[in-house]
């Protein structure tokens, strides 16, 4: 055997320099190969091992759980068996894995129930010391715990956490501001929104969009004074109340809105444009007349477009000027509030409307 290996080296080092480097490639990639396959099989029996253990303690919290709900009619009895389940709850919840567990259990329970027994479960919740765990991770270093942290908070609707949570509101990481974000406005409503006084970085149009979501999930909200959030130095705080203005039809800001038509932000003064037929701000029409070919073509766009609804009999001469508009956009706007207004050779004013002897020709040929 030593002699057929001893055979092997010298030919191989006989052979040209192009072939050894193969042979020797060949030889380390089927070593990686072999450990992979080793690794990979190694770690799917450690995780198939995993998830028996977590079915097992999830079947078991789960039996434990309904026990604590359901405990018997007899009060002595009733509060000793509940307190058993609370100790041995609190001694796993210790472990990572387990404390896992624990929380995934409740979740899932208190999502299916309502009333009384989801507040046995946010009661249990607190007993178990599951929420000293969580709030001592707002202090954590790493990110993610933190921000798991808030989620697990939100979830149990703990809202004694808010004073802490707040003061994390200008982190550095986007991910965990936005679940702040999220637990303030889920927990609180537009109470919640106090955010928006001290937040110093851009709020990302996905998470105005998440966070319109949540409150739309909630009826007959009282809102509250918008104007101080119209005038905010965070664009993006702009945008997002000017949001909320449409969608709670708040005409009392009709003064901010003509403000923000100088806003240095382009896109808050289209956006400001865009709101003045939706509140009926007919006195803004004046306003934009003025200097509306010194904005920017979005601005001007955004204005023909609001006249297609506001348009005054006044106004008429002024929208014949920009019937030869060389933008697209605007001729369009144009020919729609000309076709919607006219003025008669005595100057009286009517709308357009379908002439009422009009009939349909119902010989013409139906398409197959």
């Amino acid at each position: 055997m030593l002699e057929f290996f001893q055979n092997s080296i010298d030919s191989l080092n006989s052979m040209h320099i192009i072939i050894q480097m193969c042979i020797y490639l060949s030889l380390l990639f089927s070593a990686i190969i072999i450990f992979l396959m080793v690794y990979l099989k190694n770690l799917r029996d450690r995780l198939k091992i995993k998830n028996r253990i977590e079915a097992t303690y999830q079947k078991k919290y789960e039996s434990d759980l309904i026990e604590y709900l359901y405990a018997s009619d007899d009060e002595t009895t009733s509060k000793q068996q509940q307190q058993q389940i609370v100790d041995y709850l609190k001694k796993c919840s210790q472990n990572r894995l387990k404390r896992k567990i624990i929380i995934k259990t409740f979740l899932k329970l208190k999502d299916d129930i309502s009333g009384e027994t989801a507040d046995a479960i946010q009661d249990l919740y607190y007993k178990t010391g599951l929420i000293e765990s969580a709030t001592s991770k707002l202090k954590s270093k790493k990110w993610d715990a933190v921000a798991r942290a808030i989620r697990e908070l939100a979830q149990f609707e703990i809202k004694e956490a808010h004073d802490e949570i707040i003061q994390l509101i200008n982190h550095p990481k986007k991910e965990v501001r936005f679940e702040i974000e999220k637990y303030l406005v889920q927990l609180f409503r537009f109470e919640g929104l106090e955010f928006l006084n001290i937040i110093e970085n851009e709020l990302s149009e996905w998470d105005q969009i998440q966070l319109l979501e949540i409150l739309n999930k909630f009826k007959n909200l009282h809102v509250p004074d918008l104007n101080h959030w119209l005038l905010s130095k965070n664009s993006s705080v702009v945008s997002f109340t000017l949001k909320l203005v449409r969608i709670h039809n708040q005409f009392g800001v009709k003064d901010e809105i003509i403000t923000l038509f100088n806003h240095p932000n382009q896109e808050i003064r289209t956006e400001a444009i865009n709101l003045v037929s939706h509140l009926g701000i007919y006195e803004a029409v004046e306003i934009l007349k003025k200097d509306l070919f010194e904005r920017s073509l979005d601005e001007q766009i955004a204005f023909f477009k609001m006249m297609e609804d506001m348009s005054m009999p006044n106004d008429i001469d002024f929208i014949k000027e920009h019937v030869n508009h060389e933008n697209f956009y605007i001729r369009i706007s144009v020919m729609k509030i000309m076709n919607l207004i006219t003025v008669e050779e005595d100057n009286t004013f009517r709308i357009n409307n379908i002439a009422e002897n009009y009939s349909i020709d119902k010989n013409l040929t139906k398409a197959s």
